[in-house]
């Protein structure tokens, strides 16, 4: 069990999800408490141990079951055989064969490994199950989504997986081409189509109990395709090994995902932190606001404390600060390179407004508009960026990024609203298509404001590179950071405030 749990954690680890020394050893104890045999207790206990975000519960899970599989080669899960195997030791050796017995199940690496194709309900010896033909699995699989039978549905996964996946031992691969191949044997539409259909009662049911109904079978039939991709992660492993199919399986945080390359779930993902991510900025921007600095001193309580002393001033007094909030100028590239990056930094931006006297958006391709009331009337980030496209905001002329006519139509129309209070900041990748970057516009906003900076979300590398001016803009920054993702757009602004 060690091993499993040792190389769980390191892959936690390489993947961003901080696991310390302390929760190690917390997660090792844990498991002195619960019984072993029971799977779900088990990750219930490691995942309070290592899990301390909401946002890293799916990677912990999926990774426990690469590294815990359900099934061992006899049809029992690894656990339970790992202590099973060791059952007639004493309390405390029972503990060091359970860890030692199931490290080699869960690793995958032993013959017989967990998850062997030919082991328990996912492997080829199905019993009577196993000389059913598709059409007859068919029917099974549609009373057991009726039904909501969990078991029934991990051993049709599986036999559907063993005669269709074609797994190839040996290849690395992540496994999804193996799950596409199963479901299509599946047909998972034409298996909603008989749920619908032949459900009790479906003709004279209201329209809600219908969508009821509906969605419970559409959360079964997920179900079905988790317990494919369970059976497909269990061979990936007994062939693999665990380390080797989590290398394959890894993906970014939703924190760590780059704003440039995302997929839509990831966007997805990335929307579902940010929200939560605010509330936490704007308390920690108050808290650090407050306490940044110390008062004027109040002379008048200084001395009435120095009466004690004598009339020496020892413990001086100060009023409680008061600092002024500054006003935030947000400019922001809505090209379709960084159209993403920009989305979620106004969102959070906007979304900080309480921290700041004012906040004001623009955006920008080849020319400059505001859409601080757009952003203040659409109800999500979403709506506000449909209107904002929809109206045709930042273009100017062809609609083809010119960062030098952008910028001076700022400096022209609102830099003299440009403050001492006020922090600009740029959000682009500085790409301008080899138009003239008119550097001086961003020079005399930065002569008025009292900050500027500029927030990339390209990598460093690639900075300068091509039709990129950044180093052009740099020397009239305060500083230019790289923000390819939520994490460095979230220290930017611990840094802000």
């Amino acid at each position: 069990m060690l091993t499993a749990l040792e190389g769980m954690i390191a892959e936690l680890r390489q993947i961003g999800v901080p696991v310390s020394l302390a929760e190690r050893i917390d997660a090792v104890r844990s498991l002195r408490q619960v019984p072993l045999a029971d799977r779900d207790i088990v990750k219930s206990a490691l995942r309070a141990a290592l899990v301390k975000s909401h946002d890293h519960e799916l990677a912990f899970d999926a990774l426990f079951d690469l590294y815990f599989s359900p099934a061992g080669a006899g049809g029992r899960s690894a656990v339970a055989g790992a202590e099973s195997a060791n059952g007639a030791e004493s309390a405390n050796g029972a503990e060091s064969g359970d860890e030692a017995g199931l490290g080699a199940g869960a690793g995958g690496n032993g013959a017989g490994g967990v998850g062997a194709p030919g082991g328990g309900a996912g492997g080829a010896g199905h019993g009577s199950l196993g000389s059913v033909d598709d059409a007859g699995l068919f029917e099974l699989l549609l009373g057991a989504v009726r039904e909501g039978n969990e078991f029934m549905l991990r051993a049709i996964a599986g036999i559907f997986v063993d005669r269709h996946a074609g797994v190839e031992p040996g290849r690395p691969v992540a496994g999804t081409y193996y799950v596409f191949r199963t479901m299509r044997a599946v047909d998972p539409d034409r298996l909603m189509a008989r749920l619908v259909g032949t459900g009790e009662g479906a003709e004279g049911q209201p329209a809600l109990l219908r969508r009821l109904e509906l969605e419970k079978y559409e959360d079964q039939v997920n179900r079905f395709r988790q317990a494919v991709e369970a059976q497909v992660r269990q061979r990936l492993v007994a062939d693999r090994g665990a380390g080797a199919v989590a290398r394959t399986l890894r993906q970014p945080l939703p924190e760590d995902a780059d704003f440039l390359t995302s997929s839509g779930a990831q966007i997805v993902a990335m929307r579902e932190v940010i929200d939560p991510l605010t509330r936490k900025l704007a308390g920690r921007l108050a808290e650090k606001r407050r306490h940044r600095r110390r008062g004027t001193l109040d002379f008048r309580r200084t001395m009435r404390k120095s009466l004690s002393t004598g009339g020496v001033p020892v413990h001086p007094v100060f009023r409680k600060p008061n600092p002024p909030k500054p006003e935030l100028f947000v400019l922001a590239d809505i090209s379709g390179s960084v159209a993403t990056f920009a989305a979620f930094t106004l969102q959070l931006m906007f979304a900080l407004r309480s921290q700041f006297s004012r906040v004001r958006s623009f955006v920008f391709v080849d020319g400059m508009d505001e859409v601080t009331e757009v952003l203040q009337r659409a109800p999500d980030i979403i709506e506000a960026t449909k209107q904002i496209n929809a109206a045709g905001s930042g273009v100017w002329l062809d609609g083809r990024s010119d960062y030098g006519h952008a910028l001076s139509s700022f400096a022209d129309e609102w830099g003299e609203q440009v403050r001492k209070r006020t922090t600009v900041i740029v959000l682009g990748d500085a790409r301008s298509n080899y138009h003239d970057p008119r550097e001086g516009a961003l020079k005399a906003v930065g002569q008025r404001a009292a900050h500027v900076f500029w927030l990339n979300p390209e990598p460093e590398a690639a900075w300068d590179s091509g039709d990129s001016v950044i180093s052009r803009y740099g020397p009239f920054c305060e500083a230019v950071h790289e923000c390819r993702n939520i994490r460095q757009l979230r220290r930017f602004v611990e840094e802000l405030g």
